[in-house]
């Protein structure tokens, strides 16, 4: 693959991730199974160590893929809930357990075994032994509390027994069980209602209701398997759980402490075949490094855990009857085929639909309306058609012709030669695009626009009264009581929300206008580096390249985007609409680091981690993650990862202490 057709790869490939990381999380309707996800994820991450000039900033591989949820208040997580790296064969995981005893130094490694359960991640507080909040994954950083949704789950202790922590986090999964699940559907049908599909997309749906009253009605049940406290009483982690249990938390009575990998095959060998007797659903197991000290060494990448990794299990396959091809568009443009499929069981639950991606996996399917296909489960979770028994094809079946026209504006579709899949170019007015990009403008990363959800941005839509993010700020009392269910207290949040997110500073003005490959952080690197926006939109190719991270790739697509007149024309309203387009650069403590590179290792005394990190680059410094020719000092704490030790040594890196790197900084740290 040559840089143009990596370059390209990278950049459809993100976009099918994050959309896909929306279904998941956030709408819980997945539409690709956890095993194609994971090979398009781990595609991509091989993309961009071969092409790093390339990669995003916000790429997929570098954040969890939820989002929080409108109505409810969001906090953020006082330590990030991230995601799990996978594997699906005993090979990859005998190369993650070569990584951590080479990082440790070890030569074998306690592990415990956990089943994992399908579900909804969820972290919950007690404080002098009483559940004080409860908080969701959200988007990995911050996270919905839903605190009385939970208090109705019938197993979870308001109160704890025995000689608990004074204060602590415990993270698990809330799942139900499968006779609960059907006797939920049991009552859906009788009352006339449709049927939920699965039980993890009822859990999910469960903790997003806003009354308790009814989340109480829902057979819910919860798991907790991590817990975090302050006093470091524990050296295991299994001691951590037992001592969870006993103090009334319910823990999985399922996981197994082993020594070495040998031992944790073999718990995923008996599992494998003991998980269809479980009363709940669970599609592989989570190997984790049991020695707190150990994964404190190994600590974290951007988006997960170096000292854990998921087994996932295989799947299960069932054939019927493909009834028919429906056509999607993404907020990108991007067009999914979907498959319309004859209603069949597949591991307890109906599937009735299932994605076909692009038009290359339908040729290469040779897939044809009337066809029996292969269905599988994969991560047994999401359907996919994994092939076609021409045995069964009826006679004289056209082959399937890909649509030439978007289904939602009649626009004639584009397809470059690189690219798998095809594109609505009608940005502007294909009305699924526009929704979307009205709903990036108002989420919480950019805007928060209060009391505006993606209902509601697509009512507006509807009615023609917001089709450009500069439209919400002529809203009136009057358009919106005119509305269909508009009350007048809902109306004033909706326009006080509106006014309120004129605050918002600039980074996050340009990060909600939408840019493409503009995200978070490159947004605001771009407003740190230009400081308003009249300098950004002035900026060449190459000005904008030599700031910090951003890529060839960028610089066009930012310096193509403030040259087309529209764009300028509703940067000028979103001005007249007084909204913030200067940046506060802010100071930092001091400069007595500048041009320094740190790395850390080990456990410390009088401050954390974060907290060490945040004085380095507080004071000028720069963090690295590995120990190279350029790093100026390794801070060094107690246990301190022998690789890390034996590089510094030999590179002659000095290690320093936590008081050694305060003295260096010259100034008193509070």
């Amino acid at each position: 693959m040559n840089p143009s057709e990596a370059k390209q790869r990278l950049e459809n490939l993100s976009n099918e991730l994050q959309l896909h990381n929306y279904r998941y999380y956030v709408l819980a309707e997945p539409s690709i199974s956890d095993f194609e996800f994971d090979q398009l994820l781990k595609e991509l991450e091989y993309l961009e160590n071969q092409f790093p000039e390339f990669k995003l900033a916000d790429s997929p591989t570098q954040k969890v893929g939820g989002q929080t949820i409108d109505g409810f208040i969001t906090e953020k997580h006082k330590r990030a809930m991230l995601s799990l790296g996978n594997t699906y064969n005993e090979d990859e995981l005998r190369e993650f357990d070569e990584r951590v005893r080479n990082s440790t130094g070890l030569n074998e490694i306690e592990y415990v075994c956990e089943l994992k359960i399908d579900g909804l991640a969820i972290s919950v507080f007690y404080e002098n032994g009483e559940l004080v909040k409860a908080v969701t994954r959200g988007d990995g950083i911050q996270g919905d509390i839903v605190t009385e949704n939970v208090k109705t789950i019938r197993n979870i202790p308001k109160k704890l027994k025995g000689n608990f922590l004074p204060s602590f986090e415990v993270r698990g999964e809330i799942f139900m069980h499968r006779k609960g699940f059907e006797r939920l559907n049991e009552q859906r049908i009788q009352a006339g209602e449709p049927t939920y599909a699965n039980p993890r997309n009822v859990a999910s749906g469960s903790l997003k209701i806003k009354d308790s009253n009814e989340v109480a009605k829902r057979p819910l049940d919860i798991f907790l398997y991590q817990l975090y406290e302050d006093q470091n009483t524990f050296s295991k982690h299994s001691d951590s759980i037992e001592a969870a249990g006993s103090w009334g938390l319910p823990v999985p009575g399922t996981s197994k402490t082993c020594i070495g990998i040998d031992q944790v095959i073999e718990f995923l060998h008996e599992w494998d075949n003991k998980r269809h007797d479980l009363s709940f659903d669970t599609d592989g197991v989570v190997i984790k490094v049991n020695s707190k000290r150990l994964q404190e060494e190994l600590g974290f990448t951007a988006k997960t855990p170096r000292w854990a990794i998921a087994y996932k299990f295989q799947t299960e396959t069932a054939s019927t009857k493909l009834l028919g091809i429906t056509y999607q568009v993404g907020r990108t443009g991007a067009i999914t085929p979907v498959a319309e499929l004859q209603p069949v069981q597949l591991l307890g639950t109906t599937v009735k639909r299932a994605s076909l991606h692009n038009a290359n996996e339908m040729a290469r399917l040779d897939i044809r309306v009337g066809d029996t296909v292969f269905v599988e489960k994969g991560g047994e979770i999401i359907p996919k058609i994994v092939g076609v028994d021409l045995a069964l094809r009826p006679k004289d079946i056209p082959p399937q012709a890909y649509i030439t026209h978007c289904p939602e504006c009649g626009s004639e579709l584009t397809r470059q030669e690189s690219e798998a899949q095809h594109y609505c170019p009608n940005e502007d007015h294909c009305p699924p695009q526009v929704v979307g990009k009205l709903e990036h403008f108002i989420g919480r990363k950019a805007m928060d626009i209060q009391s505006v959800g993606s209902e509601l941005c697509e009512t507006l839509y509807r009615n023609n009264l917001v089709r450009k993010p500069s439209d919400f700020y002529t809203l009136t009392m009057e358009n919106l009581l005119n509305l269909e269910r508009m009350g007048e207290k809902s109306a004033r949040n909706i326009v006080e929300g509106i006014e309120n997110s004129k605050t918002q500073p600039f980074e996050r003005v340009l990060f909600g206008m939408g840019i493409r490959y503009v995200g978070e952080t490159v947004a605001k690197k771009l407003a740190q580096a230009f400081v308003n926006i009249d300098k950004l939109a002035q900026a060449s190719v190459e000005e904008l390249i030599a700031v910090d991270e951003i890529g060839q790739r960028i610089a066009e697509t930012v310096h193509s985007y403030f040259r087309q007149t529209d764009h300028m024309a509703e940067v000028q309203k979103l001005k007249g609409a007084g909204l913030i387009f200067e940046a506060v650069i802010a100071e930092k403590k001091g400069h007595s680091l500048n041009g320094k590179s740190f790395v850390i290792s080990g456990v410390f005394e009088k401050y954390s981690r974060d907290e060490l990190k945040e004085m380095v680059e507080s004071h000028g410094g720069k963090m690295a993650s590995g120990v190279t020719s350029k790093t100026d000092y390794l801070i060094a704490g107690s246990g301190i990862g022998p690789s890390k030790l034996e590089k510094a040594e030999k590179l002659g890196v000095p290690l320093i202490s936590e008081d050694q790197l305060i003295e260096i900084i010259g100034s008193s740290i509070d």
